[in-house]
Parts: C-alpha cells; sequence; structure tokens
C-alpha cells in the first residue's frame, strides 16, 4: 500500500510557524511530508529536518521531497531524541519545531501494521518504530491485570477497564490473543450488554487508544521533550503541536503555560524569588481547530487542535 497522509490543518499551521526563507525548522513526525513540503516551498538557503519514527513514512517523505535536495534532510529516529541529532548534525538553536500527533491514514489502513480496530485479521503490533521490540499484543499477552486496567483506564479513559481487563487475562490462559478481532470479541464480551448497545463508535476504539500510546510511550514522549524543544528555538522562534485527543491536548496546553508563566512563587509575594524566567509566551489562548470545510473532507481532522508557542530570549 502507497503510504498516504492528509495534513491535518496545513495552511494554518504553516501560517503559525512564521516562515523564514534562510531559517532552519523541524518538522518531529514528518509522516508523508505533507507539512515539511509547504515548508520547504517556502525556502531558500534554510533547511527543513524531517523526523520520524516510522521507516515507511521516511521512505514516503523522502520522495515527496525529493525535488527540494539538500533543503530537506530526513532523520530516522524519534523526536524526543532531537537535542542528540541537532548535535551530531552541528545545529544549534533552530526557527520552528513541528508536531503532527496523529497516526497516519496508511498507518491506520494498512492491515499488518496493526492500529485499527476495522480490520479483524490484523495483528496486534502498533509499534511506530518497528526496530523496537514491544507490540501490542506483548502488553495484551503479558502485563498483569493492574497494569492493563491502568493502562485502559488512564490512557483509553475507557469506563469499563476493570471488566476489559479481566477478561483478556483469563482468556491468555487459552492462548495467546494475536489479531484485532480476537481483541474486539473479548471488549464486547466484557461490556455490559445494556451499555454496549448505548457506545457511539466501535467498542473497541478507546481500547486501541490505549494500547498505541502504551506501545510507543507517547504521552511520555511527549512530556519529557516540550521544555527541550521549547529552549531549542531561536528567538522567536516557534513550537507548533497538533494533537487528536484530550490527554495530548492537556500535556501541551499545561507545559505551554508553565513555559510562559514559570514562577512558582506564593501569590501574597510581593516580588518573584523564585527566579525562574519566562521562555516566551503562548499564541493561541485557544486552540486552532479544522474549518467545517476540512472535516467534511478529512473526517480523520475532527478532534484536532494546533497550539503555538513563541519563544524569547
Amino acid at each position: 500500500m502507497d503510504f498516504k497522509h492528509v495534513s491535518v490543518l496545513a495552511e494554518e499551521t504553516y501560517s503559525s510557524l512564521n516562515v523564514k526563507p534562510d531559517g532552519i525548522y523541524v518538522d518531529g513526525t514528518l509522516g508523508g511530508g505533507g507539512h515539511a513540503y509547504r515548508v520547504c516551498q517556502a525556502l531558500t538557503t534554510g533547511k527543513l529536518i524531517g523526523v520520524d519514527r516510522d521507516e515507511d513514512a521516511l521512505k514516503a517523505a523522502g520522495a515527496h521531497l525529493s525535488q527540494f535536495g539538500d533543503k530537506a534532510v530526513l532523520v530516522h529516529d524519534n523526536f524526543c531524541n532531537m537535542e542528540h541529532f541537532l548535535n551530531n548534525m552541528g545545529i544549534g538553536l533552530v526557527n520552528g519545531i513541528l508536531l503532527d500527533l496523529g497516526v497516519s491514514s496508511y498507518q491506520i489502513d494498512e492491515p499488518g501494521r496493526g492500529f485499527s480496530y476495522m480490520q479483524d485479521e490484523s495483528p496486534l503490533d502498533m509499534r511506530m518504530d518497528r526496530r523496537q521490540s514491544l507490540t501490542a499484543a506483548g502488553i495484551v499477552n503479558t502485563y498483569p491485570e493492574s497494569e492493563l486496567i491502568r493502562i485502559f483506564k488512564d490512557y483509553g479513559e475507557e469506563r469499563f477497564a476493570p471488566g476489559i481487563a479481566k477478561r483478556v487475562v483469563s482468556a491468555r490462559e487459552d492462548g495467546e490473543i494475536a489479531t484485532a478481532g480476537e481483541l474486539n470479541a473479548l471488549v464486547r464480551e466484557a461490556i455490559p450488554a445494556k451499555y454496549l448497545k448505548t457506545i457511539k463508535g466501535h467498542p473497541s476504539k478507546r481500547v486501541f487508544q490505549a494500547l498505541r500510546i502504551e506501545t510507543n510511550s507517547e504521552l511520555e514522549v511527549l512530556k519529557t521533550s516540550i521544555d527541550t524543544m521549547i529552549d531549542r528555538l531561536d528567538d522567536g522562534g516557534r513550537l507548533c503541536i497538533i494533537t487528536f485527543h484530550s490527554l495530548e491536548d492537556r500535556i501541551v496546553k499545561s507545559l505551554f503555560r508553565k513555559n510562559e508563566s514559570p514562577c512558582t512563587c506564593p501569590p501574597s509575594f510581593p516580588v518573584c524569588v523564585c527566579g525562574k524566567k519566562s521562555k516566551g509566551r503562548v499564541i493561541t489562548k485557544r486552540p486552532i481547530i479544522p474549518t467545517q470545510t476540512e472535516i467534511e473532507n478529512n473526517s480523520r481532522s475532527a478532534s484536532a487542535k494546533l497550539r503555538v508557542f513563541e519563544r524569547a530570549l
């Protein structure tokens, strides 16, 4: 299957980056290269560093961005390692960083990747980077019941997490739970019938989200990367992050606010004595969301939110 993905909030993100023709920009979640392509079009002597954990994404993006020559440099890595690979490339401060935290259409639609609950025969894989050993199947078949409950509850906000975890642990005693269809059946069995009828969307949606997040350490990676990325921005440089669910959005909103107003002094203090200085300002007091037209053209964009932080040195 060809790697295809429609970039969400494309023009809004490009505008928010304030691209300079001679600037250096990092797309930390390159995907098919849609956002990066728009940036490269505006560059003259500048450079775009495109990063992705997914080798298929890098191959597709490489072909898509090939016309820009050495303006686009691709890196097979996790954006949480940005400090390391930028140092190795001899790059100091950058003018903008972009993260699009959504799963690509290719990853969702490709049966072998295991991201979709809609494909019963697909293996429970869900790895963004297939070099890593942990898969969703590994989680489902080896994690203790208490850990499964935590994951389903914290990462999926799944109301019936205890019952689903108990059913999974019981079922795996009879053999490995290997496919999306097998897990879907267990989820349906664990949810009381009277509630199953009232669920909007697929019953396994929250469980699959939780497993994907755990498999790829998505929230932990995001939490530990934002401060570092802000520190890597030059004066006036911007960090643009597109999220797709409330767990991600809360992290971005909270850490942007903390970097804007880091003072920990009690409100009663007449002056700040903690010494913590603001790193810049939040540009988006409210997140930028897709237009109705974009949602109609790409239903997967419906939950997207873009937040922007501007660095001040």
